[in-house]
């Protein structure tokens, strides 16, 4: 799709930045050089317009009838079919609705704090007996996906199995949103996922959150929001303690105060998840012509919202770049979306992450990043470490 030619247009000296600055390690100095020239750009990389500031971010996704999911580009859509991450109106709500009630605050906190615990301490009990560590994929990812998985019902599946599809998904809405196809591998994953749920499915209601939404919705509808629930239930929820660990002891004073004051633990991550939202871009798309931050939006065309820059909006959160655990207003940051699509597994994602990271810090005092095997979060859609080595 072709910019529009204007005197006014917001992105005039944009067309050289690419897909690896907006996914690599230095994305927010990219991200931050663009909103300083215009708080919504035209990036031709990523075929639409980037919102910058955190004020626009929040009028896209809140104003649905404008700037709307539902549209056969969206990239998770292409993926895994229609549900309730794809679909806006009264059909989002039918998608919602079955999922909505057990995810709650309260239904949580009491379904999943002691399932939450005894995987956590489990999985630590692994790490314990190694002097190293990679803490991504032998703590954050199992940890999600072996909730996520009981969560849904699908308790006997086997969770490395379970990381697999969920790799293969990822990596499929990555390859869509930079502008490729469906690889093969992600139809492949997404068929084996489909496998694993239709025999949960046929249960007694009750019996499951799958179960039970099958009351309400026709199996390809079922299987394709579970897809969603366990790709955000991993993706996510993986994302978030990971960088949450790195943030905290790549910063050994701010690690400080958490050691010596737990109770700000919880802002220390959400903290982390403003300088690093798991979900880093959300994509709509213009329903009419449109304003938005002086940009001439038009009917049909691509319009990413960049929570990653919006998080570090600095007319919203000063000194935007340092992390701050005691920041008073951490916690408005948008990782989670906000308006119709705002995060449905955010009190289940909070509650592994402070379990996770609050038992991590208790159980070892002296853990530190491994200076031999450095990494820092990336990527253009997802980003979070690709590994998290620590000394134990």
């Amino acid at each position: 799709m072709k910019r529009r030619e204007q005197p006014h247009d917001a992105a005039s000296d944009d067309d050289e930045v690419g897909i690896e600055a907006l996914a690599g390690p230095d994305a927010h100095a990219v991200l931050a050089r663009l909103r300083e020239r215009a708080p919504v750009a035209w990036i031709p990389a990523l075929g639409g317009w980037l919102v910058l500031r955190r004020d626009l971010a929040i009028e896209v996704m809140v104003d649905a009838d404008t700037f709307t999911v539902d549209d056969p580009r969206f990239s998770t859509g292409r993926v895994v079919g229609p549900s309730m991450l794809t679909l806006d109106g009264d059909a989002h709500a039918r998608h919602r609705a079955p999922f909505a009630g057990p995810f709650r605050q309260q239904p949580v906190r009491d379904r999943f704090s002691d399932v939450v615990a005894r995987e956590v301490d489990r999985l630590l009990d692994l790490v314990a007996e190694q002097p190293r560590a990679e803490l991504r994929r032998s703590f954050a990812g199992p940890l999600a996906a072996a909730v996520v998985t009981d969560a849904l019902g699908l308790g006997e599946a086997d969770v490395g199995a379970v990381l697999g599809w969920y790799d293969a998904i990822v990596a499929a809405v990555t390859e869509v949103t930079a502008g490729g196809d469906v690889p093969a591998a992600g139809r492949d994953a997404f068929d084996d996922l489909r496998a694993a749920i239709e025999p949960v499915l046929g249960r007694e209601p009750g019996s499951s959150v799958l179960a039970d939404a099958a009351d309400g919705l026709d199996r390809d509808e079922v299987v394709s929001n579970a897809a969603v629930m366990l790709f955000g239930g991993i993706e996510t929820t993986e994302g978030m303690i990971a960088n949450a660990i790195w943030h905290l002891l790549a910063a050994p004073d701010q690690l400080a105060l958490v050691r010596a004051d737990p109770a700000l633990l919880p802002n220390a991550i959400d903290e982390s998840l403003r300088l690093e939202p798991a979900a880093a871009m959300v994509d709509r798309y213009a329903t009419a012509d449109a304003m938005l931050g002086g940009a001439a939006v038009r009917a049909g065309e691509l319009v990413r919202v960049s929570v990653t820059a919006a998080n570090r909006d600095p007319a919203a959160f000063p000194d935007p770049d340092r992390f701050d655990v005691a920041r008073e207003n951490a916690r408005q940051h948008l990782a989670f979306a906000r308006g119709p699509h705002v995060c449905i597994g955010v009190h289940l994602a909070r509650l592994e992450a402070q379990t996770a990271v609050g038992r991590l810090l208790e159980r070892f005092p002296r853990l530190r990043l491994d200076p031999e095997r450095p990494s820092a979060p990336s990527g253009l859609v997802f980003r979070k470490p690709a590994q998290v080595n620590v000394v134990t």
